[in-house]
């Protein structure tokens, strides 16, 4: 692949974000991405509409995933790359997630209300525009109802995971959600390890037990990474063979100041970096 752009990882309206996957595609397009993914929630719904706009648009989409994996003290969200949303194990897999996911937001609002916010899951259902709810959608809604001002405030207060209002959500253990991936013929990824509240050799530790577990890549390249962050990674990425990735988390509205292809204005994510999963998927798949 020319040298160029990409976004590796995103979300749209089958998840939590604003745009539908071909309204993703076209502004892939519009600001010169050569290829982007697309990375919903505990789903891959958005998957094969972003495929067929690729195709008439006439640039690559990833097909993708985001699942949250537990993690003791932190957060691992694993990323997946080149999967086949219809193989057996993984298709019956993502429904149970994706149950989990609807059986936890009714709690979140339940607390809400005893809180004394006016909010009912109908709004937040008629907010997210698709079929699945996440907290960001609450969050909106709590920014529309004068609850809080901004959505940032919403987690603070409420949402995040020490806020009044969070319910713990059901997540696969690691080995899970790496077999999951590599099951569908994926690249399993860990998404922004600074999340993981793990630095150091701390994070080196915890990335050689994941890698014995079936980590086959790290995102290196994130809207919130610093300088050192990103150079650590990189070499992560390198001692323990990983496929080093990048990306936004690119939600539109919902996070209006990160701008996909961009972050905040400084990042990018080099096209060469789908030529080594490109690489990696073929092995899996000969192996």
């Amino acid at each position: 692949m020319d040298e160029g752009w990409i976004d590796l990882h995103t979300h749209t309206t089958a998840s939590d974000g604003s745009l539908t996957p071909t309204q993703l595609v076209e502004a892939a397009v519009s600001v010169g991405l050569r290829a982007v993914a697309v990375t919903d929630h505990d789903t891959a719904d958005g998957v094969p509409e972003a495929l067929e706009a690729g195709t008439r648009l006439g640039i690559r989409v990833v097909p993708g995933i985001e699942i949250s994996a537990q993690l003791a003290g932190g957060t691992l969200h694993v990323l997946g790359y080149e999967i086949d949303q219809h193989e057996t194990r993984f298709a019956a897999g993502i429904v149970h997630l994706k149950q989990a996911r609807a059986d936890r937001n009714p709690k979140i609002i339940q607390k809400l209300q005893e809180m004394g916010i006016p909010i009912s899951l109908e709004q937040v259902e008629e907010k997210s525009g698709g079929d699945l709810i996440g907290r960001p959608h609450i969050a909106e809604t709590l920014v529309d109802l004068g609850a809080v001002r901004t959505a940032q405030e919403a987690f603070d207060r409420y949402l995040g995971s020490d806020a009044k209002a969070y319910v713990h959500k059901y997540r696969l253990e690691p080995g899970a959600a790496f077999e999951l991936i590599s099951g569908a013929g994926g690249i399993p990824v860990m998404a922004h390890p600074y999340q993981t509240r793990r630095e150091g050799e701390d994070l080196r530790r915890l990335v050689a037990d994941l890698k014995e577990l079936g980590l086959a890549g790290i995102e290196i390249y994130y809207t919130n990474h610093t300088p050192a962050q990103t150079a650590y990674y990189q070499e992560l990425s390198q001692e323990f063979d990983l496929v080093p990735t990048g990306g936004t988390d690119f939600h539109g509205k919902i996070n209006q100041e990160i701008a996909l292809g961009w972050g905040r204005g400084e990042l990018r994510v080099p096209a060469r970096l789908l030529e080594e999963i490109d690489r990696r998927v073929a092995g899996v798949s000969t192996a």
